[in-house]
């Protein structure tokens, strides 16, 4: 699951830098767009932390999944809020592709708690 995290990390950090370049190039550059990077930067951090300390690796994945938890309320929130004004710029295309990656995650991160589990 650590190395789950440091690639869902990546991932976001990826959909933050095109988004806030897309931005840039277009001239509307906001941070706002350098969000689902601030949240990758989160989980690859707690993926590198819960790789080298094995006995807090439980705890972090479960803040990791937190974190995706609270990414996709904040994504997928803010596309349903908007969702009758809704047109296919890159600041929405960027909220779903948080929103997709974060829940995928979370759900990875869910299948593999329960895995544990049973055994």
């Amino acid at each position: 699951m650590p190395s789950t995290a440091i690639h869902f990390g990546r991932i976001l950090v990826l959909i933050g830098i095109i988004g806030y370049f897309y931005g840039y190039m277009d001239g509307r550059v906001s941070v706002t767009a350098l969000i689902p990077a601030f949240f990758g930067l989160v989980l690859m951090i707690l993926g590198y932390f819960a790789r080298a300390k094995d006995s807090l690796r439980k705890h972090l994945m479960h803040v990791g999944v937190i974190v995706a938890l609270l990414g996709f309320l904040a994504s997928a929130g803010r596309l349903v809020s908007k969702f009758s004004e809704l047109s296919l710029s890159a600041a929405v295309v960027s909220q779903i592709a948080m929103a997709l990656t974060c829940l995928i995650f979370i759900i990875l991160g869910v299948q593999t708690f329960i895995k544990a589990r049973s055994k």
